[in-house]
């Protein structure tokens, strides 16, 4: 499945951020990515863990409700201006929106 937004179009992406994986054990993800896959290791809080891959910070994390639970990244973009990319609703500006596609 993909994900596109709809509320604007001129927003710059200036580079990845951060990658979220779904896990179903922390503990097990940690000691892959950090003892066999050798990435440097951030911190971990209950249910995520953080590691540093180059300029890109993964997070592993369990799904916080089920219908997020599947085989799938989310990908964190920086942005120039995060208020010009996500304008506050009550402002009267149009919220974004997200729509989602099957792959394939």
């Amino acid at each position: 499945m993909y994900c596109v937004s709809t509320a604007r179009t001129d927003v710059e992406l200036l580079q990845v951020e951060q990658i979220a994986i779904n896990v179903h054990d922390v503990d097990r993800a940690v000691k892959f990515y950090r003892d066999v896959l050798g990435l440097p290791f951030l911190f971990q809080v209950p249910q995520m863990a953080f590691f540093q891959c180059g300029e890109v910070r993964l997070m592993l994390g369990i799904p916080s409700e089920p219908e997020f639970d599947h085989p799938s990244s989310t990908i964190y973009f920086r942005v120039a201006d995060i208020e010009a990319a996500h304008p506050d609703s009550s402002s009267g500006s149009r919220a974004p929106q997200t729509i989602c596609a099957p792959r394939g």
